[in-house]
């Protein structure tokens, strides 16, 4: 019988592999779970998508630094969310990514990832605290929203958007997204 023993990683051992270039920004890949998992390839419609959720976020949230597809550190995880609304710092963060605790809002957009975001970043998110996490649902025309996170990873609130509608984060109340402007 064959054993396969896997090693886990930590967030600061995978920076510094990152630092060290033994992975590169080339790689597809972020650390879930102490492992380093090949992110899903991205296609157009979901590329679309990010980039409509990127004019909607930084012409109408100046209050905050909006994250592209950039890393967030939870306890042993470093995923890369396609949005993460961060707190403000002066040196961009620079210095360090983005702690759980400075992060706003993640948002995710689905297609073949669907099963993924709800199944394996979800409970990250929600183990972590994140307060609000989206999933732009491309496949069914809609928005996830996700609230009240759940220390055994699960969020207790879940209202979906559909085209029509509109919608506004714990973060900016104030501000309201429409769901058609954000699927197209």
């Amino acid at each position: 019988m064959v054993t396969v023993v896997h090693h886990r990683f930590s967030v600061d051992d995978y920076e510094q592999m990152i630092a060290h270039g033994i992975l590169t920004e080339n790689e597809r890949v972020e650390l879930i779970r102490g492992e380093i998992v090949e992110k899903m390839v991205v296609g157009s419609l979901h590329s679309a998508a990010v980039k409509r959720m990127n004019r909607l976020l930084t012409t109408q949230l100046l209050a905050a630094l909006v994250s592209v597809q950039d890393p967030i550190i939870l306890s042993d995880s470093e995923p890369e969310p396609d949005f993460a609304l961060l707190v403000p710092r002066d040196d961009f963060y620079a210095s360090s990514n983005p702690k759980s605790s400075e992060v706003l809002l993640v948002i995710e957009v689905a297609d073949s990832s669907l099963a993924y975001d709800r199944e394996i970043k979800l409970p990250l998110y929600a183990e972590a605290g994140i307060q609000e996490f989206l999933i732009v649902n491309l496949n069914e025309s809609k928005v996830e929203v996700y609230r009240q996170p759940q220390l055994s990873g699960s969020y207790q609130s879940r209202v979906d958007f559909g085209c029509g509608q509109s919608l506004a984060t714990l973060a900016f109340p104030e501000i309201r997204f429409e769901v058609d402007s954000i699927l197209g």
